[in-house]
């Protein structure tokens, strides 16, 4: 798998799944177009950190630094992003799929974020995992003090996301 490749070691992960009755390709167009804003919690959410809250796809992800690392039709899709996460802007860097593995900045963190669509008949699954990689002392504390107040609500964005492809995959279907 992508996030494998790209972060085999990390300190910090959340994973979350849900079954969608369509087929993977549906999923994967829908994982593609969903406009994850729709769920009020995830524009509220966003609207807290200071995110764009009007239409947001994984393309649109873009705009807030996340990179697309990587991409499998029907199967896979990997986003990445690098910066101090904790800190009120978030520091930022540029990171793309060339650069990504290597990035080592002390002080710094980096993450991916996969989807993965798991089967081939009408009945799939669809995964989303986070991980963290910290790549020194202090941004490991740093971080995980912050992973600690934010993963509830890390968790609730991806889940709401979920349900917001599931929703445009099945009606696809129809």
């Amino acid at each position: 798998m992508l996030i494998d490749d790209f972060m085999p070691k990390y300190d910090f992960a959340e994973t979350h799944g849900i079954k969608i009755s369509a087929s993977v390709e549906n999923i994967f167009m829908a994982l593609n177009e969903a406009d994850l804003c729709e769920s009020w919690i995830i524009r509220g959410l966003f609207f807290l950190r200071g995110l764009p809250t009007e239409k947001m796809t994984l393309k649109d992800m873009r705009s807030i630094r996340f990179e697309t690392l990587g991409k499998t039709v029907n199967k896979e899709i990997l986003l990445g992003l690098a910066g101090k996460f904790w800190t009120i802007k978030g520091q930022l860097q540029k990171v793309n799929s060339n650069n990504f593995i290597g990035f080592n900045k002390k002080s710094f963190a980096k993450a991916v974020w996969s989807f993965s669509i798991n089967g081939d008949g009408n009945e799939n699954h669809l995964a989303t995992e986070t991980r963290i990689q910290c790549l020194d002392d202090e941004s490991l504390k740093s971080f995980g003090f912050y992973w600690r107040l934010i993963k509830p609500f890390s968790g609730l964005i991806r889940n709401e996301m979920l349900k917001t492809v599931k929703k445009k995959a099945e009606a696809a279907r129809n």
